[in-house]
């Protein structure tokens, strides 16, 4: 089974236009819960442009009373407050991704050759309090194999390079093979398989169906665009239609 986090900071990007708490990121939570979704995302950054830190611990507060729906929490572990707030929030998956405070998006993966050290002891004291630990990594067989060795659990594919190739037609089939090559290795190293970036209800199956061991796929702005034409409840449905339940 192939489970859907949804991301909610689109929510809090168009909240934060104004200054009335609309719409709210708490009560999109509780829909998307509703529609069945199985994880929420966040992925807060220093200059809070979208999801604040207040947020995470709302949202924490919300999904405690849902066990059968999992938090998790991007970000970078070196800037910002992410390694003051994910402490104390214990979310079940921290996503650590190696993105620049100003960047308009996650936009690579980790090059775990010049970070190796540096992440170590994150991962430890991360791990230490029982959250799952999770890598934002392109789909690179040697990379995915330091993420074992430095204490992954899993690893989420970097996944615009594919939605890229999905759009244009260009060399699909070749980029698509990136991914189910790295998905195995994973698979063989014992590694958790995690997807995200531009994944969208076109490009979706086609995915879920060629890469093999995929736990969790995390989609944020496609949904909330799709929610847009068809309903945040709807959206969610329409997901969940696409990605395997078996």
């Amino acid at each position: 089974m192939t489970k859907l986090s949804v991301n909610l900071n689109k929510v809090a990007l168009l909240r934060n236009q104004r200054n009335i708490d609309i719409p709210s990121v708490i009560e999109t939570g509780k829909i998307v819960v509703k529609a069945g979704a199985n994880g929420v995302t966040v992925h807060p950054r220093p200059d809070e442009r979208h999801i604040r830190y207040a947020d995470v611990y709302e949202l924490a507060a919300l999904l405690a009373t849902k066990s059968n729906v999992e938090f998790n929490i991007e970000g970078n572990p070196f800037t910002g407050k992410y390694m003051e707030i994910v402490p104390k929030v214990k979310p079940n998956q921290t996503t650590l991704v190696p993105d620049a405070p100003g960047a308009n998006t996650s936009d690579h993966g980790w090059n775990l050759q010049a970070n190796r050290d540096r992440l170590i002891p994150v991962i430890k004291q991360l791990k230490d309090l029982g959250i799952r630990i999770s890598l934002f990594m392109d789909p690179d067989v040697p990379g995915i194999k330091t993420a074992k060795e430095i204490g992954a659990d899993r690893v989420e594919l970097y996944t615009e390079p594919y939605a890229g190739a999905f759009r244009t037609g260009r060399k699909l089939d070749e980029v698509l093979q990136r991914y189910v090559t790295a998905a195995r290795a994973a698979s063989d190293l014992g590694l958790g398989l995690n997807a995200g970036h531009d994944l969208n209800l076109k490009n979706l199956a086609r995915f879920c169906s060629a890469v093999p061991g995929l736990l969790e796929v995390s989609i944020g702005h496609a949904l909330i665009a799709d929610a847009i034409e068809i309903g945040l409840y709807s959206a969610v449905e329409e997901y969940l239609k696409v990605i395997p339940q078996t």
